[in-house]
């Protein structure tokens, strides 16, 4: 009965949002995608398509999302919304970082997406225009992605963070106590593979077109540049989302190294009590502020 009352809700749902978009006005992007994915299929193998186009994917995506951040260092008006403003980054470690992003996207990433054309053919995922799910459809898609990763995150973060092993492998990517945005993708080659793996769990539960690989890669890389990015930023959008937990409460994972452990979202760090920390530490900035604007007044 409550199986049936969910896909209830859930068809509900769907038809809502399927008729509100029909009111909405044409997507004036809508044709030039079209036109520009249908010559893709028309000159390169499924192969290409599936190994080069998702490399290109996320190379793109990274270094273009890394860009806000990487100039708001040279901006002075943008330091008030710098969270550590003592610990300013160097060219010295965004040097390093970049070098060992490279090594890690194309030795260690690179092999992963080689198995994607496999992975698509095997479960005969479709890349044809016409079979291309709707915008609602690859957004809710991209959130299901999203809550999965963060639970896999979440319990595998934190068991790298046991003493016996955190030396050995997640210490690497803590080597930054104040995170810049480059910095996102910056760990040990294991733990690019532990924790990476999270991120395929959705779509072999979601996917049902090769658009909702890159989707999905676009969703997860702006998510996990923005909470490295050290800036708080007013109006970030992604902030609208629910639960969402942003730059403040990644950053104090790395000032703090303990609690706030998963990626995207909240719940689970409040369900087990290893965000206490955070919020002592919040409330001890607030008492301050308040103190601060009192004797100002």
């Amino acid at each position: 009965m409550a199986m049936n009352d969910s896909i209830n809700i859930l068809n509900s749902a769907y038809l809502a949002v399927e008729y509100i978009d029909s009111f909405l006005p044409d997507n004036p992007l809508q044709q030039p995608f079209k036109n520009a994915w249908n010559y893709m299929l028309d000159n390169y193998t499924k192969f290409q398509i599936a190994t080069w186009g998702s490399l290109i994917v996320h190379e793109v995506s990274y270094f273009l999302l890394c860009v806000p951040g990487f100039v708001f260092q040279f901006i002075p008006y943008m330091q008030k919304y710098k969270i550590q403003q003592d610990k300013p980054e160097t060219w010295e470690k965004q040097w390093k970082c970049f070098k060992t992003l490279l090594f890690n996207h194309f030795f260690i990433q690179l092999p992963l997406i080689c198995g994607t054309y496999y992975f698509t053919e095997y479960f005969n995922i479709p890349y044809e225009w016409e079979e291309m799910p709707r915008w609602y459809v690859l957004a809710a898609q991209c959130f299901g992605c999203a809550v999965i990763e963060d639970a896999w995150h979440y319990f595998l973060h934190r068991l790298l963070h046991h003493k016996r092993i955190y030396k050995y492998i997640h210490k690497v990517h803590h080597e930054f106590v104040s995170p810049f945005g480059m910095q996102a993708e910056y760990a040990h080659p294991l733990e690019t593979l532990i924790l990476g793996t999270g991120f395929f769990i959705g779509i072999v539960v979601f996917c049902n077109h090769v658009v909702l690989l890159w989707a999905w890669v676009i969703c997860r890389l702006m998510e996990t540049i923005d909470v490295h990015s050290g800036y708080d930023v007013p109006l970030n959008p992604l902030h609208l989302v629910p639960f969402y937990a942003g730059a403040r409460f990644h950053d104090f994972h790395h000032m703090n190294f303990i609690g706030n452990y998963a990626s995207t979202f909240t719940w689970w760090d409040r369900i087990f009590g290893t965000d206490s920390q955070f919020v002592a530490y919040q409330e001890k900035e607030k008492n301050k502020q308040f103190i601060t604007k009192k004797k100002a007044n």
